[in-house]
């Protein structure tokens, strides 16, 4: 969950902090040929990045090639992406961008993670600075390279074809994987030619299919292809990883962030069945054996000591408390600053204030954190893994093992939900797999296996925040002033992302509250970036995910406190921003704004841009006995180019379902430093039960392409909280509504 909307000034700033052979690679967009290249098995398609002029205005030898597709001589196309898979169905919307192009059958297609050249695989949408999947960017990235690789496929293709019935190319048809002459008669399908296609010259400007021309872009019947596996259980992840004679590693790490180990007793460890070795590494205490139980159950036999004096012992109470008295006092910095606000103030008819508090928050995936390392034969590195930022760990893992990078391999696998926290820039587990196998003198691969304990106390969470929020408002009741001070960690501080924070302002802490697109003269928002030692990390929808809920539910009291209509006070700030507009009615009219509802039920509305996509949201609710039930959710998005619609359908379902639990009843809570929760138990994120009803507006945009995988999750929180107004009179600032409601 990496920022999408990354300045150029910011981008600058990434690449000087990043170590300087990622960066060395990186490319713009208009930098790329295609490229194709003969393999062991076919056909392989893909571009290969010109260098950088020389001083001189020449141009130096181009790189080598990389490939973003294979097609084998039994017609299987696999499609190489630089996307990673967490759920969020990258790998199905790069493979329809190539089978779209291609021609050839769902049926043959497959996708494998790659990475190794940040040349081919950088994300043109952070500027080409580093691979990485994150802030909703996967197709904003992929949109041009994958249909080229395509389309230069079938080029290709076509003129082997030709080349070997004697025939013109452009009376070639080419449909599901076979090329077919009518004249002649002659057929074949495409693994049958793919050799031959890889040897002929690449050509330089091969023309894309029209919109008219699609099939499979924005066709609302394209199911994902890898559906099946991931419903049965055949789907392979990181934690069923089993390589010959491998060991299974579990981690006892300091119970306070900020502890490190004095010393600790691994005798009594070791003497257990199957425990192989009980060893030290920078980040804990790693007990190695032979199988997953036996190393877990290991984990308690062994006496540790820390030391503690630079630990974090302070209680989310305590935090949160200091954050209020922040919240308070003048922002450290400003990330926007427009009009002159402190007039406005003075001059205004009515000044209304609130304050918003918003806990920390696990990212609580289903597959916990893992990783495997392992030392081959050849003397290379290979690490297997949810490879969310796969360069860094590349980079890392190279300096942990004491080998050049070209040293080591990353395999990236599909993982059980990620939601950001596999984008960490120390390396996290993967580094920890890396430093046990180094530890064993690479004697054994190694597979390093989170428990839930683990990951739920192993920090990196969504910062907790506090907001404090106040509007001037005129006679006639229009806003003339907002002041917005926000409170809390940044979570790019003292990492490999630190470049990306200018003049005191983490973006990441501010974004959708900097960004707010209301037409409001006098507007200031503030950041006060506080000294917690709590680790954090971006967390689905990052900075979004409090600035929406304390930005729409204020929004929604101001118009409340006017008596004017929540839609409407919108749509009448918005004449400068018709896709935003556009969302909010689209949504209100299919929901029924303003209409009768049931008994007992209430609408509540929001508008949020996230990565550059436009969510309006429109929750029926009910209360009873304190407890809220959400029934129906009505979501209209504008993602730009609707590339593939059942999966922008599912990212806002899943969306919306994550953040619903999350305002909720989710809360990461700590005690004298440590953390409370451990489990699903007194860590709950939404159940099955509480899911609503879900409708889907999906507006037909011919705007480039965005993201789907954050974007739904900022607007549901404050479209619940302003419908629990409407049938509480409660006004929730203090999250999670088990705690706000109650209050």
């Amino acid at each position: 969950m990496l920022p999408h909307d990354m300045k150029p000034s910011a981008m600058g700033a990434l690449a000087a902090s990043l170590p300087g052979k990622l960066m060395s690679a990186a490319v713009s967009r208009r930098r790329f040929l295609i490229g194709a290249a003969a393999t062991g098995s076919g056909l392989a398609i893909g571009f290969k990045a010109l260098p950088l002029a020389a001083e001189g205005g020449e141009t130096a030898a181009a790189n080598p090639f990389q490939s973003y597709l294979e097609i084998a001589e039994d017609g299987r196309v696999t499609v190489l992406s630089s996307q990673f898979e967490m759920g969020q169905g990258s790998y199905h919307g790069l493979a329809t961008l190539v089978v779209e192009e291609l021609d050839c059958d769902w049926n043959d297609v497959d996708v494998r993670g790659v990475a190794g050249d940040l040349a081919v695989y950088g994300n043109l949408a952070w500027g080409g600075a580093a691979q990485g999947t994150g802030g909703s960017t996967s197709m904003a990235t992929s949109w041009d390279r994958y249909r080229q690789a395509g389309a230069t496929a079938k080029v290709l293709l076509k003129t082997a074809a030709a080349e070997a019935w004697g025939v013109p190319a452009e009376e070639i048809e080419a449909e599901a994987g076979v090329l077919r002459h009518a004249a002649s008669g002659n057929e074949a399908g495409y693994g049958a030619l793919a050799a031959a296609a890889a040897a002929l010259p690449v050509p330089s400007d091969v023309a894309l299919k029209t919109p008219e021309e699609w099939s499979q872009i924005g066709n609302p019947d394209v199911l994902r292809y890898d559906r099946v596996g991931k419903t049965d259980g055949t789907q392979d992840f990181t934690l069923d990883v089993q390589l010959p004679g491998m060991l299974t590693a579990a981690m006892i790490h300091p119970p306070k962030f900020g502890a490190t180990l004095v010393s600790f007793d691994g005798e009594a460890a070791k003497a257990l069945p199957g425990v192989v070795e009980v060893v030290a590494v920078p980040r804990g205490i790693a007990v190695v054996a032979e199988d997953t139980w036996s190393a877990i159950n290991a984990t308690y036999a062994v006496e540790a000591e820390w030391d503690e004096s630079e630990a974090e012992t302070r209680g989310s109470a305590e935090i949160l408390s200091e954050y209020r008295e922040l919240a308070g006092k003048e922002p450290m910095a400003l990330a926007r600053d427009d009009g002159d606000f402190e007039a406005a103030f003075a001059e205004a008819d009515r000044v209304i204030e609130a304050r918003y508090e918003f806990p920390f928050l696990a990212h609580a995936a289903l597959e916990p954190l893992n990783a495997v390392a392992h030392m081959n034969e050849e003397g290379t590195l290979e690490v297997w893994g949810g490879h969310q930022i796969p360069g860094f760990y590349q980079y890392l893992s190279a300096q942990i093992a004491e080998l050049p990078p070209e040293r080591v391999k990353m395999h990236v696998l599909k993982t059980g939900g990620s939601f950001g926290r596999r984008a960490v820039g120390d390396g996290d587990v993967v580094a920890e797999a890396v430093s046990v196998a180094k530890a064993l003198d690479w004697r054994a691969p190694v597979k390093v296996q989170w428990t839930r304990e683990n990951d739920m106390r192993g920090g990196r969470y969504r910062p907790a925040y506090v907001h404090r929020l106040r509007a001037g408002l005129d006679a006639e009741g229009r806003l003339i002033a907002w002041d917005n001070h926000i409170v809390g960690q940044s979570i790019v501080s003292g990492t490999p992302f630190e470049g990306l924070i200018q003049n005191g302002i983490d973006n990441t802490s501010v974004e959708g509250s900097s960004t707010l697109p209301y037409a409001i003269p006098n507007l200031r928002v503030g950041l006060t970036t506080t000294d917690v030692k709590v680790p954090v990390l971006w967390w689905r929808a990052v900075g979004s995910t409090h600035t929406a809920y304390a930005t729409e539910v204020f929004l929604d009291e101001v118009a409340e406190a006017v008596g004017a209509d929540p839609v409407q006070y919108r749509l009448d700030m918005l004449q400068d921003h018709p896709r935003h507009a556009e969302v909010l009615r689209r949504a209100a009219e299919q929901a029924g704004w303003g209409e009768d509802l049931p008994e007992g039920h209430f609408h509540g509305v929001s508008l949020h841009e996230s990565f550059a996509s436009y969510v309006a949201q429109v929750a029926e609710v009910s209360v009873e006995g304190g407890q809220v039930r959400v029934h129906k959710v009505v979501c209209a998005v504008d993602c730009g180019l609707p590339i593939n619609p059942d999966t922008i359908r599912a990212q806002m379902e899943g969306g919306i379902g994550f953040g619903l639990g999350s305002i909720l009843q989710e809360e990461v809570t700590l005690v004298a430093g440590e953390v409370d929760q451990g489990n699903y138990d007194g860590y709950r994120p939404l159940r099955i039960s509480q899911m609503p009803e879900v409708e889907v507006v999906i507006i037909d945009s011919p705007a480039s392409p965005t993201g789907v995988g954050e974007p739904g999750t900022p607007p549901i929180g404050p479209a619940v909280a302003n419908a629990v107004y409407r049938a509480t009179g409660r006004r929730v600032r203090e999250l999670p509504f088990e705690k706000g409601l109650t209050a």
